[in-house]
């Protein structure tokens, strides 16, 4: 049982708010109920403290608010957007997958690393071609941890004026340290390109060296996702300062295969011929095969058919890709 001294601090600890001396003091008392053998009620008390932590910190997302700025500019700067998958609807390789597990598996937890002073995976870098996955990875990534995702739109954030875009950029990361959630950086590139690419140099690495001290200096349990098209654009100085860099590519036949027949699920079609539609499909991203996907129901739809076929298919997927080289 807990000593006196163990239950007077917990009361201590409990009226004055001080959670976390709250939780130090319970798994002491975890700890020396283990030393005496009942395990079975440490490993209880520690579950519980585990709980009360996690549902303390998405509290504290749940209470994030609109971050205010004197130009009334912040809505330009920290969208909110509503986590519509999980990571069980992702299409991925699983290699990538693995990769993925691995990031969430270290949030949840985040408390056991920190006790041993170590620190899980929270920076990280999303790199590849539009439409792969990037922004859908990091909405899975909030909706499995139960945090709210807030998408930086970069372009908001960089104004004519120095100055103005530094303080912008500190708001920002004010809210990144306030209050935990997934903060996906867009369009990454337009600040941390290499310097061959820097028309204007000076004020432009200024703007990238904050964002590298601010990124060093994070002091929160969020997560932090920059994301590019462009990743051979970007400084290489920056790989160092992130987690992990999670390269992000065009579909195989496989996973071309398994897009197909899931945005086609619930739609009557013919016998669809996987060897006529993989070469068609070749080259194009999971976005682009969705969107012809959705073209070909449409045709099926309108000119009143009752099922979607193979040519159909060939011929959307062979129309976004004129498209896209036009």
């Amino acid at each position: 049982m807990a000593s006196s001294a163990q239950i007077k601090a917990m009361l201590q600890s409990h009226g004055s708010g001080d959670n976390d001396r709250f939780y130090a003091v319970a798994l002491q008392v975890a700890a020396a109920e283990a030393r005496r053998g009942h395990d079975r009620l440490a490993k209880e008390i520690q579950e519980m403290v585990e709980k009360a932590r996690l549902a303390k910190s998405n509290q504290r997302a749940a209470s994030i608010v609109p971050l205010s700025m004197p130009q009334g500019e912040a809505a330009d700067l920290l969208e909110e957007v509503p986590g519509n998958c999980r990571v069980s609807d992702l299409i991925l390789s699983q290699p990538l997958r693995d990769r993925v597990s691995r990031i969430l598996e270290e949030q949840r937890n985040l408390s056991q690393l920190k006790e041993h002073g170590l620190r899980p995976r929270q920076k990280l870098l999303f790199t590849g071609p539009p439409g792969c996955g990037k922004t859908m990875t990091a909405s899975a990534l909030a909706a499995e941890l139960s945090l709210p995702l807030f998408v930086v739109r970069l372009d908001g954030l960089i104004t004519r004026y120095l100055g103005d875009s530094l303080s912008k950029l500190r708001l920002v990361f004010d809210a990144v340290n306030r209050s935990r959630a997934v903060y996906l950086f867009d369009e990454f590139d337009s600040i941390g390109y290499t310097r061959e690419f820097a028309n204007e140099v000076g004020e432009m690495r200024r703007l990238l060296n904050s964002f590298l001290m601010f990124i060093e200096k994070l002091n929160s349990n969020s997560l932090v996702v920059a994301a590019t098209n462009h990743g051979s654009r970007l400084d290489k100085a920056l790989y160092r300062r992130f987690d992990d860099l999670i390269e992000f590519g065009l579909p195989g036949d496989e996973e071309t295969w398994t897009t197909i027949r899931t945005r086609m699920a619930g739609v009557h079609t013919a016998s669809l011929s996987q060897a006529k539609l993989l070469p068609a499909a070749k080259g194009l991203s999971f976005a682009e095969i969705t969107r012809a996907c959705e073209e070909a129901v449409k045709g099926m739809l309108i000119g009143g058919r009752k099922s979607v076929t193979t040519d159909m298919l060939v011929n959307a997927l062979t129309e976004r890709r004129l498209f896209l080289n036009h």
